[in-house]
């Protein structure tokens, strides 16, 4: 059995964990098809959960402890350590595309006691060490001339944010740009015009917006292109990832960048991946948690197929952490001491890959004719980053 905390019900992360639960499914459905594990079917044990809320979390855990699964696996909580804690004495392994630092510190301090926990993604430190060398990159290669080298953060108060925040001014220095300001926001935001008149008196060359509510981006999107400042390159920090942003945005997504440290590739792999699901589930499909619940199911199979026996949870955890896993979101690999998966490209922080095939790549996206369209990093780029609407 795999349990899956879901958020269905909660104010946050419901578009992201049905994602999450959708690339969960059409792994569930095609491995049972084809025999299932060791001659059984898996069983999905789903459990309604509130993100923002320690308790709902700990119940959640419990009740799949309850059930005797044989390991859980989600997209993400914003209270990590009181599920952690929860599952810690039954110790079935635990993965989740988490992005939390916090939570991979807490393992590298108390291994044995989270030795059974594993992100399936890259820490969201990256956010902000990786920001200064895509703007570099933008214009080092012509697609872009900043107006100034000014950076301006738009921050929303939570733990996530505050850590990318944090980490984009800690890279700066570093770099050519510089901090030329910070707005704080509070969730939800009523009214994005005095953050946009922010945006227009300290007339920075690029803007992240550093919050995760994608239809609140879909507000801003609204009144920026309707009041831009001229040539300032605009970054939405991974919630245009959702699927309702480019439903409610509509033509005013036009422009506008952001990116993931957990993103299905377009290539061979991806682009299957994402026609399949499209098929399964049809509309605009989410580009993050729909690969990740995929990818993770699959890890878990290879798993349990290598070590013969679903309920030996240590070693299926020792398998995991020796064994990588390449899914359609990149490589998986759990080898270091924060058990999360290495990011590239090396931004010079921990934990980072020198090579693509020995990471997870952060992927950036432009809006372009009302598409998600890669455009960092090289490698994996579908096209160029294109001129904004207001450049």
């Amino acid at each position: 059995m795999l349990g899956l905390p879901i958020s269905q019900t909660a104010m946050a992360g419901v578009a992201d964990h049905q994602d999450y639960l959708n690339g969960t499914t059409l792994a569930l459905e095609e491995i049972n098809a084809a025999g299932g594990v060791l001659g059984r079917e898996i069983k999905p044990v789903i459990v309604d959960f509130d993100v923002l809320s320690p308790e709902s979390g700990r119940v959640a855990i419990n009740s799949l402890v309850d059930a005797k699964v044989h390991a859980m696996s989600t997209a993400f909580t914003f209270t990590p350590i009181p599920l952690a804690d929860a599952s810690a004495s039954y110790k079935a392994p635990l993965l989740w595309g988490l992005t939390q630092r916090a939570m991979t510190d807490a393992l590298v301090k108390n291994p044995e006691k989270y030795r059974h926990i594993f992100q399936t993604d890259p820490s969201e430190v990256h956010y902000g060490y990786t920001f200064p060398m895509f703007l570099q990159t933008m214009q080092d290669k012509g697609v872009w001339k900043p107006r100034n080298n000014g950076v301006h953060i738009v921050q929303e108060q939570i733990a996530y944010n505050q850590t990318i925040s944090k980490c984009l001014q800690e890279a700066l220095p570093k770099s050519k740009f510089e901090l030329a300001g910070i707005t704080d926001i509070q969730y939800p935001v009523q009214d994005w015009g005095p953050v946009i008149q922010d945006i227009k008196k300290i007339g920075a060359g690029a803007v992240m917006i550093d919050h995760w509510v994608a239809a609140e981006y879909a507000a801003f999107v609204k009144q920026y292109q309707a009041d831009p400042l001229e040539g300032t390159l605009v970054y939405l920090q991974y919630g245009p990832s959702q699927p309702e942003f480019l439903e409610l945005s509509g033509p005013a997504a036009e422009g506008f960048v952001w990116s993931t440290v957990l993103g299905v590739y377009a290539d061979e792999q991806g682009k299957a991946f994402r026609e399949k699901y499209q098929k399964r589930f049809p509309g605009i499909m989410g580009l993050c948690y729909t690969g990740n619940g995929y990818d993770t199911t699959y890890y878990l199979k290879a798993a349990w197929e290598a070590v013969g026996d679903p309920s030996k949870f240590e070693a299926v955890a020792d398998w995991i952490r020796t064994n990588p896993y390449r899914g359609v979101c990149g490589y998986m690999s759990m080898g270091n001491a924060f058990q999360e998966c290495a990011h590239y490209p090396d931004n010079g922080y921990d934990v980072t890959a020198t090579e693509l095939d020995k990471g997870m790549a952060q992927l950036f996206f432009q809006v372009q004719d009302g598409k998600h369209k890669i455009i960092y990093p090289d490698a994996l780029q579908e096209t160029e980053l294109r001129a904004a609407p207001w450049w």
